[in-house]
């Protein structure tokens, strides 16, 4: 599998997660949806749960599937982004994806989102691409939206009592499906 892709949006390059990025991609994750560095991005969710958004065992498991792919995002060497691609049959499963918060709102998440689709038909050909969100992010549905995904109103419940999903401030959550035809 190629594990880099050829640089889009001037500057930004895209390459497969390994071993040695687990860490580093915790903290960006984290930092892009809990706590207060949260805040200085639009994707926190530090309103609706506390606590851990993932740890290195769920980011590792990610990095060693081999149905999975998480890419890595940097500028000037610099970790900014990611996002996991899962292939599921005729479809790919978008996933875990974070832009440091600073950098939010100044086009790397569409650009993320792009090459996360064009890399999922290229290597997987698939013709659709999944994802779930909270449904209460009406703010984050709309963005995807505007990019092509629609929404289906099927839910899945939070897993309410499972911290691994973070301690929920609200008993309203759940994870609503998007789609997109690629």
């Amino acid at each position: 599998m190629d594990t880099t892709s050829r640089p889009a949006a001037g500057e930004l390059l895209f390459r497969d997660a390994v071993e040695a990025d687990v860490t580093a991609l915790v903290a960006l994750i984290e930092s892009a949806y809990r706590g207060d560095s949260s805040r200085a991005g639009w994707t926190t969710e530090a309103d609706l749960l506390k606590g851990r958004r993932t740890d290195p065992e769920s980011v590792r498991a990610v990095v060693e599937d081999p149905r999975s792919r998480l890419l890595t995002v940097a500028r000037h060497g610099e970790l900014i982004a990611c996002c996991q691609l899962e292939h599921r049959g005729e479809a790919a499963y978008f996933g875990m994806f974070a832009v440091r918060p600073g950098l939010q709102g100044g086009g790397v998440g569409k650009a993320v989102i792009a090459e996360a689709e064009r890399l999922a038909v290229r290597t997987w050909g698939v013709r659709e691409m999944h994802m779930t969100v909270i449904s209460v992010r009406e703010d984050l549905i709309a963005w995807y939206e505007r990019r092509g995904y629609r929404r289906t109103g099927r839910m899945t419940p939070f897993p309410y009592g499972d911290e691994r999903f973070g301690v929920p401030q609200r008993d309203d959550l759940a994870f609503e499906l998007l789609l997109k035809d690629l």
